[in-house]
């Protein structure tokens, strides 16, 4: 009975997702085209203006991150009237596929990218090794990608054990090494917390004189999810589209961490398991004397009472 019932469970949701593709190709169709690009991705295209977004997405990521189950890239569509590529995959599959080599083929060899003043590509994950490695269909292009994979080749990458099951996917022919294939950009942006051991390693691999590594320190595993909950991914994107994104305006606008619970919780643990009372007390009087944060005020009370047993000298109180 349980196998019946999971049976039917997996059916509902594949009738739903074929709903929300039909939804989904359709729409592209009212503005521009769809193409299927064999059993795990297609493409949609909606054509606005002059600046182009090419942003590769799963269709789970879309389904669980977007309230409306639309593509990333749509709301810089409605916001910016950007024109919007959208290269969508079934699961993590690195966009390892003869079929959307064959679809980039044929966008080159019409001159699709030479429409546009303007292109970006932008990626996070195995989407952000995707939007790299693609992005030298368009010669001169801006990248955006957050904690992407250099390669899953194991004779080069034998270090990174979370994705084996990828190892007898080839990553050596066409559009394969990612950060050879950014030769041809203006700029990258490769953004990673440098404390992710793996994350920072694949960076590493991706230095190249045009392109700039981005670090979101002590902010996890989950960059594009925080970097949405901060309100930044749109506005960086945008800067990227207007060609003003920079290390500078990156930094600027990661301030926001200041005010971030996340990272911010992230930050005590940190210190609390590098044993620094002194700092940690004075962040969280910093953050209490900007925001009400209950488990902040906990921890502040803990350190005052650990100072008044001798365990550490506390900071000077703060000044009235």
């Amino acid at each position: 009975m349980p196998d019946e019932k999971s049976s039917i469970d997996e059916s509902i949701a594949g009738f739903r997702k074929g709903i929300w593709k039909s939804k989904l190709l359709e729409q592209a169709d009212a503005e521009g085209m769809s193409q299927e690009l064999g059993e795990r991705h297609f493409a949609t295209f909606i054509d606005r203006s002059s600046t182009l977004i090419v942003t590769f997405e799963t269709q789970q990521g879309i389904r669980a991150m977007s309230e409306t189950q639309q593509p990333f890239g749509f709301e810089l569509v409605k916001a910016q009237d950007w024109s919007h590529l959208c290269i969508i995959s079934d699961g993590d599959t690195w966009f390892r596929d003869a079929k959307v080599y064959g679809f980039f083929d044929r966008l080159i060899d019409d001159g699709f990218f030479e429409d546009f003043d303007h292109v970006v590509f932008y990626g996070a994950g195995p989407c952000g090794y995707a939007a790299s490695a693609f992005s030298v269909a368009s010669p001169g292009a801006t990248v955006v990608a957050v904690q992407p994979q250099a390669t899953l080749d194991p004779r080069m990458t034998e270090w990174d054990d979370r994705f084996t099951d990828m190892r007898r996917v080839s990553f050596t022919d066409r559009y394969g090494y990612a950060p050879d294939m950014l030769d041809a950009a203006g700029q990258a942006f490769v953004i990673y917390d440098q404390t992710q051991a793996l994350d920072a390693m694949h960076a590493t691999l991706f230095k190249r004189p045009n392109v700039t590594r981005l670090r979101m320190r002590h902010m996890g595993g989950e960059l594009q999810s925080r970097l949405l909950d901060m309100n930044l991914l749109y506005r960086l994107l945008t800067l990227a589209g207007t060609q003003k994104l920079n290390a500078h305006a990156f930094y600027r606008l990661y301030r926001a961490r200041r005010a971030y619970p996340r990272y911010l919780k992230s930050m005590v643990g940190h210190l609390d398991r590098e044993g620094r009372p002194y700092l940690n007390m004075l962040l969280c009087r910093n953050v209490l004397s900007r925001m009400p944060m209950r488990r902040l005020r906990r921890k502040l009370e803990e350190l005052e009472s650990k100072a008044k047993d001798g365990a550490f000298t506390p900071p000077p109180p703060p000044a009235e």
